[in-house]
């Protein structure tokens, strides 16, 4: 069944049907062509899921009517948060489609001194809502019962404070693979218990300059390589989110 991530609550929804526009009306009438009776998954925003079916399509509207709870999850035990040097191209948007099928809680870009693509105020707005369109998609499309947050991009020193919530923080860097180094993030993975805030720190194309490595060391994150190969910025964190899954959920 078609899951749907909705920003109206489920709590009265048990006692009346549900009335849904926009794209979610264009989406199930002119893409999936359900009809009456066809039953679907509906996640609202707290994470809250159910089985619904479509009673009837109006002008502009679709109405909804509530089956049964759904008390799946299919979320990481852990809180992922993967901080992304800004890239060129849609380097950034494969990234954060990819990361939330792989279950990512959050992203946040930052502008790195190697970056080449530079955001500014008005760019950023456009960016950060065309991404958090594609989170919606991709949290859907992988049945999902949260939305990853997209953050505002940030500059390092910004970003060390955002971490400072977080039990586990890492940076992937591409010296300690040239050096033989494997062991940072295997120990910090299999540390890991339910419910771990993770922060994650990749480079742009280029990789991470020296001196922000040592911002981020002094601050308290752990240097660390993904293996014995140098990997591109667009494949960094899905081998992160693959391993932590694998970790985390596979190996119970």
């Amino acid at each position: 069944m078609q899951r749907y991530i909705i920003k109206e609550s489920l709590d009265t929804f048990k006692d009346s049907t549900i009335h849904l526009g926009e794209e979610h009306y264009h989406h199930m009438k002119n893409v999936m062509r359900f009809k009456p009776e066809t039953k679907i998954y509906v996640t609202d925003s707290d994470g809250n899921s159910c089985i619904a079916e479509v009673v009837a399509f109006h002008e502009q509207s679709v109405e909804l009517a509530w089956v049964a709870e759904d008390n799946r999850t299919s979320e990481l035990p852990v809180h992922i948060t993967i901080a992304c040097g800004l890239s060129k191209g849609d380097k950034l948007e494969l990234i954060i489609q990819k990361s939330t099928e792989l279950g990512v809680h959050s992203v946040v870009p930052f502008p790195s001194k190697h970056s080449v693509v530079k955001w500014d105020a008005a760019k950023m707005t456009k960016k950060i809502a065309r991404y958090t369109r594609i989170a919606q998609e991709a949290a859907e499309q992988s049945h999902r019962q949260h939305v990853p947050v997209i953050q505002e991009a940030m500059p390092i020193a910004e970003l060390i404070s955002f971490s400072e919530t977080f039990k586990h923080k890492l940076v992937a860097y591409e010296e300690n693979a040239k050096e033989g180094e494997f062991g940072v993030f295997a120990e910090t993975l299999r540390k890991l218990e339910s419910s771990d805030k993770v922060l994650i720190v990749f480079g742009p194309e280029g990789g991470l300059d020296p001196s922000e490595i040592d911002q981020l060391t002094t601050a308290g994150f752990l240097t660390c390589s993904l293996g014995p190969r140098i990997l591109r910025a667009e494949t960094a964190p899905l081998y992160a989110l693959s391993a932590i899954s694998y970790q985390t959920e596979l190996l119970k």
